[in-house]
């Protein structure tokens, strides 16, 4: 029975809106192409998706010597005329996307001297070893790297030179590459492929090189996917750089506007927009090309970045692109009571995000989200005893932590995936204990090991040449076959200690790999094959043990700090833990509470903790344009030092943290007080039953709404496609004392009953039409915050 409540009459503001809240909706069902998957099963498609999605039913038609790719909204001409293949138009609701002409595809190719496979560098050559060792720069984890580090093949006389380079685009080529091939398939149903397959004929380097650009569109969704496969069936050693695998130059009033996710720390952003001027418009280009490899140029072509990308092809070998797409994207600009509701926006909240889970094969998807989850780093780094996790264990227990991982310090020497036997004398009985609290197991693993490892048993040339050291141990190379070892070593930690969570981490791919026996044929190359190797070993992990959460870290997936996160990491990973490390509020990270923290100041301390929490909203809305509940960032300090942690700070981390899912926590559990334990135990007993009940960690919507700010108010939807679930709402140091809060993404139609869960009190029954109106007022003192659940009144029709 649902209590009975007093409906809220509509007021002259609600009726005033509700002819555009109308039309929001509309566009927005448009715009999304596909619903979210649901918890349970999900209610039937709205009458006016059914109809967007048949009428965006893709189609790929030949029309003379063109071929016209429809994707929805998004359309691109293909012209095939003497050899030369290249876009002829590229549309997106009618509107022309392109700047001139388009070179479609652009590479370079070499020709070996003498014709044979590049040298090998042997183990024991001699040649310097790269030295790290860990140090801090700008407040957060850093590198100290030693001479030699640099990705590039330093040629000698005994090594080939690289000859005869000679640059194509496929725009122009039609000189050279004399025969081409196109075939339209449908590989399975709902998707069809255009394959334009170009030969050269008399060339007397390339006869037996074949270039196949293929095109794939999906049905219900305005993308079409690109990638590029070379075949080198000629006598000749190859070398491929330079390549853009979709040279296109976007303009005509569309410029590059919002990225949606980090371009930062040597890598650009693997998801950016460009929006025409009025921002009505535009396309979406995603680039799944891993870590810094990959490029997106300020007009939009994408493809690899020249400093560190490279690609030998022997005689009958290939080299197969990681795919980049494009999304279109257009609709109204509509204006709600707090801010302005842009169709980009609405697009990456809805139907691109449904893409990627449903044809990217994001790994999150698949398996059960691992939070709220608490981390050993902070405070205690690797000084880690069977005694402190026991006690830990007990705490994190009493708080409601789902996850305990244990963090670098549980293995001998740091490294490897051997217990240290002087610290934890019965490490299987550990494990047992954390699993005994009702929490999953946790463990940090690293890339390195030490030389008297049992992988070298088994692969005695298993680390990277030239050699990396830290730690005492080396560097493993993940473009060798160790990476199926590695995979294989993280199952046995599952199937011997019960451990469902892995958290990869340091550095070594970025430093290069050429010995002998490996995948690699120069040192720029193995970059590329590094991460590959690296992404394979998750998949194989992910298919040995499919309850297990892997997650990569910044580090492991180039530097320290590293690369943000990107789509080829969460096309294998479950999770990524992004950078920087944040320390923020836990006072010294490697050293527990205690009489040598005087020196920290409450006041700070806590000044600090409630900047971390901003910190936390700001990366994680950086991310918007991917699944936030696959980011983890590092982390909401559970310290409390002389008062520093109040529970209103803790209410404050929980909601910050909730913009993705819960995680990551670390710090002293033993610093809290019964109050503060008592508090993290029922704020993270309200996210069970929500996420239970709604699926919310997999649910984000930020369109329509201020965005992420710690004067003023701003708030962010976790509801699923009825419009039930959660909002969560933060007042910052100023404001106004009593907000209107307008939630956009409710179905105007239906009646949701609304429940200010902090406060434990129901704020009334309201129509979507109300709600998308800003009816419902909230009032929260400074740096106060509120986690809003919206349920459906039912039979409201």
């Amino acid at each position: 029975m649902q209590p009975s409540i007093p409906m809220k009459k509509p007021t002259e503001a609600t009726m005033a809106l509700a002819s555009v809240l109308t039309i929001f909706t509309l566009v927005a069902a448009v715009a999304h192409f596909a619903t979210a998957a649901e918890p349970a099963t999900p209610p039937a498609r709205p009458a006016t998706q059914a109809a967007a999605a048949t009428a965006a039913a893709p189609s790929i038609v030949r029309e003379g010597g063109a071929f016209r790719i429809k994707a929805g909204a998004l359309e691109r001409v293909i012209r095939v005329s003497n050899g030369n293949v290249a876009t002829e138009s590229l549309t997106v609701s009618g509107t022309p996307l392109l700047d001139g002409r388009t070179d479609e595809l652009s590479f370079r190719i070499s020709r070996a001297i003498p014709n044979r496979n590049p040298l090998e560098l042997p183990l024991d050559s001699g040649a310097a070893a790269v030295s790290i060792a860990e140090a801090k720069a700008g407040g957060t984890d850093a590198l100290n790297v030693g001479p030699n580090a640099k990705p590039e093949t330093k040629e000698t006389a005994e090594q080939v030179a690289w000859v005869d380079a000679r640059s194509f685009s496929a725009g122009s080529w039609g000189q050279c590459f004399d025969l081409t091939n196109i075939t339209v398939t449908a590989p399975k149903p709902g998707t069809q492929r255009l394959v334009v397959r170009a030969r050269p004929l008399k060339d007397p380097v390339l006869v037996g090189v074949s270039v196949n650009l293929i095109y794939e569109v999906y049905a219900g969704f305005p993308v079409i996917r690109k990638w590029v496969e070379i075949h080198n069936n000629s006598a000749n050693w190859l070398k491929l750089d330079n390549l853009l695998t979709d040279d296109i130059r976007l303009g005509n009033g569309f410029v590059q506007g919002m990225p949606l996710t980090p371009s930062e720390r040597g890598a650009t952003a693997s998801i950016t927009a460009f929006s025409h001027a009025d921002n009505t418009k535009g396309v979406i280009v995603a680039s799944e090309v891993p870590s810094a490899l990959r490029i997106i140029s300020e007009h939009g072509a994408s493809g690899y970045n020249a400093e560190y990308f490279e690609w030998v092809i022997g005689p009958a070998e290939s080299f197969v692109s990681e795919p980049t797409f494009l999304y279109g994207f257009s609709g109204e600009v509509l204006k709600t009571p707090s801010a302005e509701s842009l169709p980009l926006d609405r697009a990456v909240e809805g139907g691109f995000k449904d893409f990627l889970r449903e044809h990217l094969g994001i790994s999150s998807a698949k398996t059960q989200i691992a939070a709220p989850l608490w981390c050993s780093w902070s405070n205690f780094g690797p000084a880690l005893t069977d005694a402190i996790v026991r006690e830990q264990a007990d705490l994190a227990a009493r708080c409601g932590f789902a996850v305990m991982q244990l963090d670098d310090g549980w293995q001998k020497g740091r490294l490897g995936t051997r217990p240290d036997e002087k610290t934890f004398p019965g490490f299987s009985e550990t494990c047992d204990y954390i699993r005994a609290k009702g929490m999953r197991l946790g463990l940090w693993v690293s890339c390195y090991r030490d030389r008297d490892a049992a992988d070298f048993t088994a692969l005695p040339a298993a680390a990277s040449a030239p050699e990396v050291r830290r730690l005492g141990g080396v560097a493993m190379s993940f473009a060798s076959s160790w990476n199926q070892y590695y995979a294989n070593d993280l199952v046995f930690l599952h199937d011997r200690y019960g451990a469902t969570y892995f958290k990869q981490d340091f550095t070594n791919i970025k430093f290069g790999d050429l010995a002998a026996g490996h995948d690699s044929r120069t040192r720029k190359e193995s970059l590329l094959r590094g991460l590959r190797g690296l992404l394979e070993s998750q998949s194989l992990l992910r298919r040995l043990a499919p309850d297990v959460a892997n997650e990569i870290t910044h580090e492991i997936y180039w530097g320290t700090p590293g690369t943000p996160c990107d789509l080829a990491a969460l096309k294998n990973a479950s999770l990524y833990h992004v950078p920087p490390n944040d320390y923020s509020g836990c006072g010294h990270p490697k050293e527990r509470p205690g009489l040598a923290w005087d020196k920290y100041s409450p006041d700070t301390l806590r000044a600090q903790l409630v900047k971390g929490c901003m910190n936390a909203r700001t990366r994680f809305y950086a991310y918007r344009g991917l699944p936030l509940e696959c980011v983890e960032y590092y982390g909401a300090a559970t310290v409390n030092w002389k008062g520093s942690l109040t529970p209103q700070i803790q209410d404050r981390q929980i909601c910050s943290w909730l913009m993705g899912a819960p995680s990551v926590y670390a710090g002293d559990l033993a610093s809290l007080t019964e109050r503060n334990i008592a508090r993290y135990r029922g704020r993270f007993e309200i996210l069970k039953r929500l996420e239970a009940t709604y699926g919310i960690y997999r649910r984000f919507q930020y369109s329509g709404v201020p965005a992420p700010t710690d004067t003023d108010w701003h708030w962010w939807g976790k509801l699923d496609s009825r419009g039930c679930g959660a909002v969560v709402v933060l007042r910052g140091s100023g404001g106004k004392d009593q907000q209107a809060i307008n939630i956009p993404w409710v179905d105007p139609v239906e009646t949701y009953k609304v429940t200010a869960l902090f406060q434990a009190k129901e704020l009334g029954t309201f129509t979507g039409r109300q709600l998308q109106a800003g009816e419902l007022p909230l009032t929260l003192p400074p740096l106060g915050q509120e986690i809003l659940e919206l349920s459906r009144v039912l039979e409201s029709r």
